[in-house]
């Protein structure tokens, strides 16, 4: 065989040879770009869930993606790799063949290839079932991840130098984005997306939010507390007793802030039935004798923190103080409850209603309701930061204790006084500008 055959025969495998090492680059690509996209996108909860079955696939998933900066660290790594290899294996060849044109032949053939088959088509595929995708790279991905964990580790301590040196301060123990607020966020976003119903989202955000509010807030204010003077007649506190309607009663003595035991109704119930078979036995009754220990609570505490000390006392009751020990209210583990699932009421509850909607569009509300009560009835988005109740923020937007008949707009709610009984405002009429 003729030398010129021998080269160009030596030169055709060279040029296959490269477009094979280019189309296997680009194979490689297409992996890493798969991978990242399925390996970020992945629900860790669905993951946790095939981890639970019995999938390794998942369970290796989760392991990766503790440390999402390493992971995507090393798959873009990888990444880059390939296509600057690919690229520049691209541009020699097309330069060889057409001399100063085949830059730019490369340049958009090479494009084309990556961003088509290397990017959006893995990607696609990723995005379509991430939890699958990410099961079944995670086997090829992880080896990748700790044999590259060395450079990709270099490469961030130089990075947070830089950004250091620009004053940006990173915590690596902060993630982007707390779980807490992750999952109201995804709530929020099925509910606007016809999704989740709005009892639902209630629900859901009321018991996330547990942790974030404070007993003060829903508590029932001292002034609307019903109590037993223990200096009354025996008669007259039990008649008080029989006809309210609450199972558990603060009594006082000398002063409505100096509670000195809780009455049960059941307690009540058993010592008037041994009593009740002998004449005139009720004269002298001593409630004090069955009275529970009074259980004080300060006002700053969590609603979670309180819901887990009710469980763990075996009690439903407690009284808010404030830091100077001075008594502010009243909480009920159904109060909290409540800030879960809504209202709850038996057969005893007096019937009020805190909000009656009217035909011309405007709502009356009392003005001791909550506004999270009001935004959850309503779907509004009051603020309640500076205040608990509805008269409450009213009067801290006026910095005022308005008059009956005036009129407020802030926050694109249209508020008028009703009525006001001495320094409380007691009900308002609202209409949404």
């Amino acid at each position: 065989m003729p030398p010129e055959t021998i080269d160009i025969v030596s030169w055709d495998t060279a040029i296959w040879g490269i477009i094979l090492a280019i189309f296997g680059l680009l194979v490689l690509s297409a992996f890493f770009s798969g991978s990242e996209t399925a390996l970020t996108a992945a629900n860790r909860a669905k993951l946790h869930g095939m981890a639970e079955n019995g999938s390794n696939g998942a369970k290796r998933a989760l392991r990766l993606t503790e440390d999402s900066e390493r992971l995507i660290g090393s798959v873009l790594l990888g990444n880059n790799l390939v296509n600057i290899l690919a690229t520049s294996l691209a541009t020699s060849l097309f330069t060889v063949l057409y001399g100063a044109n085949g830059i730019a032949i490369a340049t958009i053939v090479m494009t084309l290839l990556v961003l088509i088959f290397a990017e959006v088509l893995p990607k696609t595929y990723a995005i379509t079932n991430p939890e699958k995708a990410a099961s079944l790279v995670s086997r090829v991905v992880a080896p990748i991840v700790w044999i590259l964990s060395p450079i990709v580790s270099t490469i961030r301590v130089f990075v947070r130098l830089l950004l250091r040196l620009v004053g940006v301060k990173i915590d690596p123990d902060t993630s982007i984005m707390a779980a807490h607020e992750e999952i109201k966020g995804a709530i929020s976003l099925h509910h606007s997306e016809g999704l989740v119903e709005k009892d639902d989202r209630d629900r859901l955000l009321g018991a996330l939010d547990l942790k974030l509010r404070e007993v003060d807030e829903i508590m029932l204010h001292r002034s609307d507390i019903e109590m037993i003077d223990i200096d009354k007649p025996s008669e007259e506190i039990l008649s008080q007793c029989f006809q309210s309607s609450h199972t558990r009663l603060p009594i006082f003595k000398d002063d409505p802030e100096n509670i000195i035991g809780i009455l049960h109704s059941k307690d009540l119930l058993r010592a008037v039935d041994k009593l009740i078979g002998t004449r005139d036995a009720l004269k002298g009754f001593d409630i004090m004798k069955i009275a529970r220990d009074a259980y004080f609570v300060p006002e700053t505490t969590s609603l979670d923190d309180q819901m887990r000390e009710f469980l763990r006392r075996k009690g439903h009751f407690a009284l808010v103080v404030d830091e100077y020990g001075s008594l502010q209210g009243l909480i009920t583990l159904e109060d909290i409850l409540e800030e879960i699932v809504g209202e709850i009421a038996d057969e005893h509850d007096v019937d009020e209603h805190d909000l009656i909607r009217e035909t011309d569009g405007s709502i009356t509300v009392d003005g001791a309701m909550t506004i999270r009560d009001l935004n959850r009835e309503c779907d509004w988005a009051l603020p309640d930061e500076n205040a608990n109740t509805v008269a409450g923020l009213v009067i801290f937007e006026a910095q005022m204790i308005p008059q009956e008949g005036q009129v407020f707009s802030f926050q694109g709610v249209r508020f008028e006084v009703l009525v006001r009984e001495i320094n409380r405002i007691t009900s308002l009429k609202l209409r949404k500008l």
